[in-house]
């Protein structure tokens, strides 16, 4: 469990930017966000390309036939197989997209702020982060801040640090076709 203070109970608002900046700064954890105009998509944050530094990445909240939840992230060009991705992730039968208003009860963020950060919201534990092997393999990455007009930028050891904090320590599988074969846990 975490030493920090759940964010919400059951029934109140999820965690905002300012309280997930806040959980990072308490746990020590650097990080730098830049804001920007509201980007839904992979093609719409491409522009920032060089104005912030790291690697950039997607974020895939999926679910498999028995409601298990699922957050898969990757770099942002990876290819995922959505056919095949659950012989990987453990899950029961293909996956689908969860739909928006679960998305929102689990992760407190609605479509086109998918993020990690989103796991401090899910404070049932409902879901099951996978990080992508290749994505793990870039020092400096970058995810909106529970929002989708800023991108944070966290190192790799930092985000995993975060994640375990939070209570959900992520899987770390070569989910991508980038990532080949080798699983790193």
């Amino acid at each position: 469990m975490s030493d920090l203070p759940p964010n919400s109970a059951a029934g109140t608002a999820p965690l905002d930017r300012a309280g997930l900046l806040a959980r990072l700064a308490a746990l020590g954890i650097a990080t730098a966000t830049t804001e920007h105009p509201p980007l839904r998509t992979v093609e719409e944050s491409q522009a920032l390309r060089g104005a912030i530094a790291g690697a950039h990445c997607k974020n895939l909240f999926v679910k498999d036939r028995k409601d298990t939840l699922f957050l898969i992230v990757a770099l942002e060009d990876a290819e995922i197989d959505l056919k095949t991705v659950h012989t990987r992730i453990g899950a029961s039968g293909k996956v689908s997209f969860g739909k928006p208003d679960l998305l929102y009860e689990v992760l407190g963020v609605i479509p086109g702020a998918v993020t990690p950060f989103g796991a401090v919201n899910d404070v049932a534990g409902r879901v099951t982060v996978v990080l992508d092997a290749a994505m793990m393999d870039e020092p400096v990455l970058n995810y909106h801040p529970l929002d989708n007009t800023a991108t944070t930028t966290i190192g790799r050891d930092d985000l995993v640090r975060f994640l375990e904090a939070v209570d959900h320590a992520p899987r770390i599988l070569a989910i991508s076709r980038a990532a080949g074969d080798a699983d790193r846990a």
